[in-house]
């Protein structure tokens, strides 16, 4: 690396402590507050760099200072980041600002619009969504008067000196060379800590990549622990400094407390100076036990005994209703709940039918505000249930705030919370993302979320996310956080969620067949895949963890000295051997584990072996296969009870530790040890986890509720254990499954050679244990040795050349571009395609799908390619949609069949799956030909502001595809497309937001 860096930290003027110091009781505190008031500057700077800056007014790159007049005056004192930050502007260098929610970042942004402003330049403010865009562009339009907006829905003003708009645009906009990046001096990205989503965080890569280097950046990000690295790889890819200001200040200490389900009070855990309260903690876990036993006391006299903790009935609901009259009671609105469900939101928000909380002159306004901000809708639309239901709840002081919402309520609901007339807003997380709108408290009414793996603990970056919301600068003295547990949990776990450090950015890079297309269809040729690839944050991340490999295979190198070398030779060959034989049963085992070939010998009964990674956790006996599971046990590995990637699961009794599964937490697996007792439980296990296939089936109690069915079935494994000491049978893949495919054979038949080869080696019955295991650890050792340089060598680039080089494969299998990698006509159209598929979509427009449909038909089965909400509902389409739909499902087999032959790891059934979503193909055929918003949202289980959310993205695709259309001079498509987006654009789906 080629930066060096320069580090300081910066306290609070002397001026501020001297206030302090008059109350001689609150000394010791508001030195604390006062220490925590400080930020850390950091700058990245390339070799050779020398800054012309007059150091009497800009100060220097490690310690910047402005003594200048200033771009922007404001009517409070900055902060100490917030002036380092401007400082760094002034010298015109880019920026990462990573500070907590409502510290002020905002103040940043500002100064650089103002700078630009004052220069006569441009600049871009960029955010992750299109509705905190809309909320942007609002709040900079009170502030500065030259703003305008560009979302894939709403244009506005886009000649005007500060321009709003959604990273893609951005993208997009870098990739045709537009015109008004000429003119742009700065570009703020906002919520940065965005570039580690998983579908779209390399739309932020490739944008950073892409700017002019003349271009400078703001980075806005919450706190993250590797802001130093962000700021290097910046310094890297464009040679210029980059400044970090990292701040650990709340301008609102917090207090976290814990709410036992189904006990009463609460407990702090961690006070306003972040001391974690050990022994309120231990008083918390002992309510769990006692409850413990009364549930099992009440259960015995034959009582219900279940506490609802997920549900808006029961005393999990009593349980919010409790801790939200107590908060109102004591004057600790207002109050956002957050739930990691809309449904629950909703159910929550209805279970508070008895409380009030606004006086008679609020409700009025309320009603004032409400009724002005549906009058854009029609009449029709503003009796839909979704809206009539809100007003009453809206005018006790309470509402519901998620993605489900229509738009519009959402934006009312923020309007109303922002003036103070909602005291209780019941939120999913989302609402913790973007504008500051902050409460005096934040419940979590759980610690668990499902995250389309498994349900497991928030993260601490996700925590302080949402506690963030807590304390409003100059109005609170402190925020109140209050976690609701419904059973023990770990001192760490809790801890660690409360008091962990913030997440390191970790990057998301992928290729996409769009950017290869753009990257290859750019004239200057300056910008290729091979450039992009290499400037990633993703290389700039795997090149920076190289010394520590290097550092590993060091110590590894002196342990292999330590070892004894004594009968190295035999020990070596008997190693080699076990290796040989364990790398071509993973081979086999792959092609085995293909859900076509082993499921239906996954029987009940059967054993099976279980490996994850360099785990095995030995023979387990399969009790059922299931098919897309919806949780995993979170005591497993993480990628035991992952289920992404697979669609079938195996539930196995699997040998646990004793007493894991006491106090109603989850079994805890663990690999059998000669003369340890365990237990069996039943666990779900990832197909591709199966190491081996037994030919042995055992029979299965009907009922494995009781300890002794599941123990007589550990002692029956371990008999057969007993009995078989080479190991159990296994399936014979060629004779027992007939799998007769030539290579397959010849691969059963070396490994039958390499095993009779181990069997009959003398260390396979050796006796001296200790000299085995010494000499086994040295040839692991040197293995592993040999793994990690070559780790070094094989650099990460290497993989995603070969990615691009079968990606290409693709491409010209497809006819997109030419043996030479020219850009043929079928790549221009799918340069313009970036919301949906945009190599299945060009194959229907290039093949004749969408020749043969009308344009109603046409915005349906558009609809396909636009993620969004799955429905639970079996799929009934009419017989006009279900032709195109098969000819659609037929075109992404093909493509996935294609990439599968051009070496890409595609799965073709989870492909056609994953690329296809038609669960409101019916709503939109409906919407298109002119039905009532109130007739379809009565045809699917999906949430109102789902569909319209689709409606708006589906107009988009639409509007790209016309380009597409009209760049390879299709004029009937091009009008078919219009036709298609024109059907959609009326009424409630397409209201203007209320911010713009």
């Amino acid at each position: 690396m080629d930066e060096s860096l320069a580090s300081q930290k910066r306290k609070q003027p002397e001026e501020n402590l001297k206030d302090k110091q008059e109350v001689p009781v609150q000394e010791s505190a508001s030195k604390r507050r006062n220490l925590a008031r400080t930020c850390v500057h950091e700058v990245a700077v390339p070799s050779g760099y020398s800054s012309n800056k007059d150091e009497s007014i800009h100060g220097t790159l490690a310690d910047p200072i402005y003594t200048g007049e200033r771009a922007k005056a404001y009517q409070f004192k900055l902060d100490p980041f917030q002036e380092v930050s401007v400082a760094c502007l002034e010298r015109n260098e880019s920026v990462l600002v990573s500070a907590h929610t409502s510290a002020g970042k905002t103040a940043v942004a500002e100064y650089a619009i103002a700078m630009a402003f004052r220069e006569k330049q441009r600049v871009i403010y960029t955010s992750p969504l299109k509705a905190l865009s809309n909320q942007k562009y609002r709040e900079l339009s009170q502030e500065f008067s030259d703003v305008g907006l560009m979302t894939g829905d709403v244009t506005l003003s886009p000649n005007a000196s500060c321009l709003v708009m959604t990273t893609e645009i951005l993208r997009g906009m870098l990739y045709r060379g537009s015109e008004v990046l000429k003119e742009v001096a700065w570009v703020i990205f906002d919520e940065i800590h965005y570039m580690k989503d998983r579908e779209r965080g390399v739309v932020w890569e490739e944008s950073i990549i892409f700017l002019p280097p003349a271009i400078k950046m703001v980075f806005l990000s919450a706190t993250m622990s590797n802001a130093t690295e962000f700021a290097e790889w910046i310094c890297n890819i464009h040679k210029q400094p980059c400044h970090v200001v990292y701040t650990d200040f709340r301008p609102t200490p917090l207090q976290h407390y814990v709410f036992p389900m189904g006990g009463s009070g609460l407990y702090l855990v961690v006070d306003e100076n972040e001391q974690f309260k050990e022994d309120n903690f231990l008083k918390l876990q002992d309510t769990f036990t006692k409850q413990n036993i009364s549930d099992a006391n009440k259960s015995a006299n034959g009582k219900a005994s279940g506490r609802i903790a997920k549900s808006g009935t029961g005393s999990g609901g009593s349980d919010i209703y409790k801790i939200v009259k107590m908060i109102m009671e004591r004057k600790f609105q207002p109050v956002i709940i957050f739930s990691f469900s809309r449904r629950e939101c909703e159910q929550h928000a209805m279970s508070m039918s008895k409380l009030d909380f606004n006086t008679q002159e609020e409700k009025d306004v309320v009603e004032q505000v409400f009724k002005n901000g549906i009058l854009c809708l029609s009449e029709e639309d503003r009796n839909l249930p979704a809206i009539e239901l809100m007003l009453p709840l809206l005018q006790r002081g309470i509402a519901v705030h998620h993605s489900g919402l229509l738009p519009i309520i959402k934006e009312l609901v923020e309007l109303l919370f922002q003036e103070g007339l909602v005291k209780a807003l019941f939120a999913t997380e989302t609402f913790a993302m973007g504008l500051n709108m902050p409460a005096k408290t934040v419940v979590f009414t759980s610690v668990k979320k499902w995250d389309g793996d498994s349900h497991r603990c928030i993260g601490s970056g996700e925590y302080i996310q949402m506690s963030g919301r807590a304390g409003r600068r100059g109005k609170d003295d402190r925020g109140i956080c209050i976690i609701m547990v419904d059973e023990k949990m770990e001192m760490n776990v809790l801890k660690d969620m409360v008091l962990g450090r913030p997440a390191p950015l970790v990057s998301t890079f992928r290729l996409s067949y769009y950017s290869i297309l753009n990257l290859m269809s750019r004239a200057e040729g300056q910008f290729t895949a091979e450039h992009v690839i290499r400037h990633s944050f993703h290389q700039f991340q795997y090149e920076k963890a190289l010394p520590d490999i290097g550092k590993k295979v060091s110590e590894l190198e002196e342990e292999a000295a330590v070892l004894d070398a004594s009968g190295e030779a035999e020990v070596a060959e008997y190693h080699k051997l076990k290796l040989e034989v364990a790398q071509l049963e993973k081979k086999m085992m792959a092609e085995i584990t293909r859900p076509e070939r082993v499921l239906s010998f996954l029987l009940p009964g059967r054993l099976v072996k279980v490996r994850e990674g360099g785990t095995d956790w030995g023979w387990c006996v399969v009790i059922n296969v299931v098919k897309k599971p919806t949780a995993a046990s979170s005591s497993l590995p993480a990628s035991l009870a992952s289920s992404r990637g697979n669609s079938y699961i195996v539930d196995a009794l699997l040998h646990c530790a004793v007493g894991s599964s006491e106090n109603g937490s989850r079994p805890k697996p663990c690999p059998p040890r000669p003369g340890e007792k365990g237990e069996m439980h039943v666990v779900p296990v990832q197909l591709p986890l199966l190491s081996a296939v037994s030919n042995l089936r055992i029979s299965v109690p009907s009922d494995l509720r009781p300890v002794d069915a599941r123990q007589s079935i550990l002692l029956a494994v371990q008999e057969l254990e007993k009995r078989f000491p080479q190991g159990l049978p296994k399936l014979n893949p060629v004779k027992d499954m007939g799998i007769e495919d030539p290579e397959f054979v010849e691969l059963a038949n070396q490994i039958e050679e390499l095993e009779q080869k181990l069997f009959s080696h003398p260390l396979h019955k050796s006796q001296d244990e200790h000299q085995l295991k010494s000499f086994q650890r040295k040839a692991e050792v040197n293995h592993e040795i040999q793994q990690l340089k070559t780790k070094m060598r094989d650099s990460q680039l290497q993989k995603f050349r070969d990615e691009l080089k079968n990606r290409s494969r693709v491409l010209k299998r497809l006819g997109h571009i030419d043996g030479d990698g020219v850009v043929q006509l079928k790549g221009r159209a799918a340069c313009l395609i970036d919301t949906g598929d945009e190599l299945l979509v060009t194959e229907l427009m290039f093949n004749g799908t969408f020749n043969d449909l009308d344009h109603h038909q046409v915005a349906a089965l558009a609809s396909c390619f636009i993620p969004g909400d799955r429905s639970g509902e079996q799929i009934q389409l009419r017989a006009e949609l279900a032709k195109p739909l098969q000819q659609l499902q037929e075109s992404a087999r093909r493509i996935a069949e294609i990439q599968r032959e051009c070496k890409l790891e595609v799965n073709v059934d989870e492909y056609v799956e994953a690329s296809i979503r038609p669960f409101l193909m019916d709503v939109i055929y409906c919407w298109s030909k002119g039905a009532t918003f109130a007739e379809v949202i009565q045809m699917t289980d999906i949430f109102e502001g789902s569909i319209i959310r689709l409606a708006r993205r589906l107009d988009e695709f639409l509007n790209q595809l016309k380009s597409a259309a009209h760049a390879v001079g299709e004029a009937d498509l091009e009008n078919k497309f219009e036709a298609a987006s024109d059907s959609l654009r009326r009424g409630i789906m397409f209201a203007n937001s209320l911010y713009l």
